[in-house]
Formats: C-alpha cells, sequence, structure tokens
C-alpha cells in the first residue's frame, strides 16, 4: 500500500463511526520502490491531502526529518520538498501492518501491500 493512499482511507463505514480518520497506521514490513517523480502531480495533489496524516504517515515511516510538521505556504516553489513528500507518498510501500479506526480501535490488517478493510455483518 502506498502512503498516498494511506491518506485517503477511513473507517467512516462502521456503524457508529462519526469521522473515522486518520486511522492509525502500524507498518512491520516496507520496500521502496524507486518511481518518476512528477512536481507537477504533486503540486496538484497537496490540497487533497491532509497534513497532519502526512506527517503522521512520516513519523511512522521514520523519514520525520524530511518532512515539515505544518504544510509549508510555499511549498509548490520548494522542488527539493517536493521530492522527499513523492519519496513518502509513491516511493513507501507498506507489505505489512495494520490501520486502526481512531474511534472503534478496530483493526484493518495490511497483507502483501493490501489494506483489507472489509467489514463483518454487524459492524455496518
Amino acid at each position: 500500500m502506498k502512503l498516498s493512499t494511506y491518506n485517503f482511507l477511513t473507517s467512516m463505514a462502521i456503524k457508529g463511526v462519526k469521522v473515522g480518520y486518520p486511522l492509525k497506521l502500524t507498518i512491520n514490513k516496507k520496500d521502496v520502490i524507486e518511481s518518476e517523480f512528477n512536481p507537477v502531480f504533486i503540486e496538484r495533489l497537496l490540497p487533497k491531502l491532509d497534513w497532519a496524516a502526512v506527517y503522521s504517515a512520516a513519523q511512522v515511516a521514520e523519514l520525520a526529518d524530511d518532512i515539515p510538521a505544518a504544510q509549508p505556504d510555499n511549498m509548490a516553489e520548494d522542488e527539493q520538498l517536493l521530492q522527499r513528500l513523492h519519496h513518502l507518498l509513491f516511493e513507501i510501500d507498506v507489505l505489512e501492518g495494520q490501520l486502526e479506526c481512531p474511534e472503534t480501535g478496530r483493526v484493518f490488517p495490511i497483507t502483501d501491500g493490501i489494506p483489507n478493510m472489509l467489514l463483518n455483518e454487524d459492524e455496518v
């Protein structure tokens, strides 16, 4: 699972959950898969990102030194920062781990890079 995906996942479908975001991420095994850097794509993605979730993912991936805690205003002009963000969101691949609902504590496993977000019948 790419960390760009993590930024958009929620457990709001669980009965009684109001927000379900951001999920608590745990990484047990990760890989780095290089991909082509496209600064325009990253710039266009910026307004859609929840920066607190981005920074949280950076902390869990042990890359918090590369990503600022608060989103800079002039970020589109800082190509080095865009490259570090690209690395975090598109080159870190979570192979094993889990996502946890912040409201219910329900755990969703990540196996072979795929988050299993299927709910039990009584959770819907």
